[in-house]
């Protein structure tokens, strides 16, 4: 089959399209024909080599897989050949405590499709078969690619992180990203007031048709006065926070007394300093957030199939440019989702 694979760490340029052999499924699995990958920043991290973790080389990346089954293995009747699919990114032993309460995420063995696993970044891949969920028209293969990870994502942050409830005010950094982009429909549909940030008037405009209402440019001004202004003076309820020590101090200094920050990245660093005296006068909460659950993706597949959220793609590469879509992605020239399309 014809893939898009690394086989040392690196650049762009490391990124190499040939020939892999085809899988073929084992008992419970089942094969997916690929027709779309969305890119994710774990991309780049594993192309670049992640210190301490070992990748297999070579290695096929991406992790947001939509498809149509192509094969069954043994013991597999269900989804059939034929059925268009999304593949659940993230991947437990489906047998802990943790697998069977839905924290999939806090597995022992949880590993994500394209991280220490073959991804999609090929024309098929192989995955268990109760990680396809059935899909209908309603999306382009490449529409459906764009949603499972971010708005599962979004979803475990805001929801069964955060708790996020009506009427609350939440600041969502980095509207133009993916999980941005995605986090502010969710927030908008719970009847959250959102408020979000983006380093480019165009990028603030596409926010608002999305639903948001306070835009901080923050090129312009700093985003925590422009909370402070917009809250007249409160504070937002919940930070969406994914950015790391960039943003870290001024996201706790946007809260409201008694306020949640809830954090699943660190695009910018692994470290964040705090006064701790800050944390427990204003009595605030700080949550990680990881991936999400089978069932939780489940709920954000149904919101979409009926329209309520909506996947957000920026632009479509052939296979065979995931170079130039990573160059894309580095940039960070975009809103919403890049996706490779697969012939």
């Amino acid at each position: 089959m014809k893939a898009i694979f690394i086989s040392r760490h690196g650049g762009p340029e490391v990124l190499e399209y040939g020939e892999r052999p085809t899988p073929e499924p084992g008992r419970g699995e089942l094969r997916v024909r690929v027709k779309a990958c969305a890119l994710n920043h774990l991309d780049i991290w594993v192309r670049q080599g992640l210190p301490g973790i070992e990748i297999p080389l070579p290695h096929i990346l991406g992790s947001d897989i939509a498809g149509v089954v192509d094969k069954l293995g043994r013991g597999v009747t269900h989804p059939l050949v034929g059925t268009p699919v999304i593949i659940t990114p993230g991947i437990g032993c489906g047998k802990c405590r943790h697998c069977l309460s839905g924290w999939t995420s806090l597995c022992d063995h949880f590993t994500i499709m394209g991280f220490r696993r073959n991804g999609g970044y090929a024309e098929y891949a192989v995955v268990g078969a109760k990680s396809a969920i059935p899909v209908s028209n309603r999306y382009s293969f490449e529409a459906w690619a764009a949603a499972p990870l971010v708005f599962l994502t979004a979803y475990h942050m805001l929801v069964t992180r955060a708790g996020l409830k009506k009427g609350e005010t939440v600041l969502i950094h980095a509207a133009g990203s993916g999980i941005g982009s995605a986090a502010i429909q969710l927030a908008r549909h719970l009847g959250a007031k959102v408020i979000t940030t983006a380093g480019t008037d165009e990028k603030l405009e596409k926010a608002k048709r999305l639903g948001a209402q306070g835009l901080i440019n923050y090129q312009k001004a700093d985003f925590v006065d422009e909370v402070k202004r917009l809250t007249k003076g409160e504070g937002v309820d919940v930070v969406f926070e994914h950015i790391g020590p960039a943003t870290w101090k001024g996201s706790l200094a946007s809260l409201a007394k008694g306020g949640r920050l809830v954090t699943c990245g660190a695009t910018s660093g692994p470290k964040a300093e705090m006064d701790l005296r800050f944390l427990f006068m204003k009595q605030l909460s700080i949550l990680g957030s990881y991936m999400g659950g089978d069932g939780e993706l489940r709920r954000v597949i149904r919101l979409l199939l009926q329209g309520k959220l909506k996947p957000v793609v920026d632009s479509v590469f052939p296979l065979e440019e995931a170079h130039k879509a990573h160059q894309k992605m580095e940039s960070r020239d975009l809103f919403g989702k890049i996706v490779l399309r697969i012939p």
